[in-house]
């Protein structure tokens, strides 16, 4: 891990004081990044690779107990095959490279989303990710990948159906905290801040049932400038929003 400077002690106070737990984040920008500087897309997406690493560790320096992470969307697989194929292999090749630096400070990895759509071997590396670092107590990396928050949604929503079929459950007893527990998020509180690179303003079908109430961030860099100035300087931001929670 990084050691805390001089002008990062007001992140410290900030998390501490305001309970920052979560922050999600929409890393936009790889290819727009890389066609800027007349690279391949592929030399931004391994930026954003990088990017992501750092992240990791700051939210660990921060304080910040969770990192959720948009890697893979339900509808990326409309890309090109061959981007979708290295895609796949970056998150694998990734996952076997990192995973024993990730595992030594403490991070503990999952993913969210549909993995049964991946490949054998690319579930194998996956699982083997999530069951090295399981008993770990630092920074929560969730990476979504082949995820969509109205898939995810959709399927809770079956989930229960067919519990209360199955008599289970009752239809009366259904609340926020249930539904809640279906979905690939349950083990983790819902995100305070959300965060999209590339200045896009939308959400794109990410975490649609947790965001209900997180503040969202919109920055203008490409998820490869993405770092750790960026990452305090977005919890500053954070800090000057005053969440009311509809109240």
């Amino acid at each position: 891990m990084s050691k805390i400077l001089e002008d990062e002690k007001d992140i410290l106070e900030i998390v501490e004081k305001t309970n920052l737990k979560h922050i999600a984040i929409i890393m936009d920008g790889n290819r727009r990044w890389a066609k800027e500087k007349g690279l391949p897309s592929a030399v931004g997406h391994k930026k954003g690779v990088d990017a992501l690493k750092k992240t990791v560790y700051a939210c660990d320096d921060f304080g910040i107990k969770y990192l959720t992470v948009y890697a893979f969307s339900t509808e990326n697989w409309n890309r090109k095959p061959e981007e979708v194929d290295f895609l796949m292999n970056l998150l694998g090749t990734t996952i076997k490279n990192e995973l024993k630096e990730l595992h030594e400070n403490g991070v503990v990895i999952s993913f969210l989303g549909d993995l049964t759509k991946l490949s054998p071997k690319l579930q194998e590396i996956l699982y083997h990710a999530i069951d090295v670092t399981k008993d770990n107590k630092g920074v929560h990396l969730q990476i979504a990948f082949n995820y969509g928050a109205r898939d995810e949604i959709v399927t809770a929503a079956k989930n229960i159906a067919q519990k209360v079929k199955n008599g289970e459950l009752d239809i009366d007893s259904i609340d926020e905290e249930i539904f809640s527990q279906e979905l690939y998020t349950k083990n983790s509180p819902d995100p305070d801040l959300l965060i999209r690179t590339g200045g896009e303003i939308r959400v794109s079908n990410y975490l649609l049932w947790q965001i209900a109430y997180s503040e969202i961030l919109i920055v203008d860099e490409f998820w490869p400038e993405f770092d750790r100035t960026f990452l305090a300087n977005s919890v500053r931001k954070f800090y000057s929003r005053n969440r009311r929670w509809g109240k």
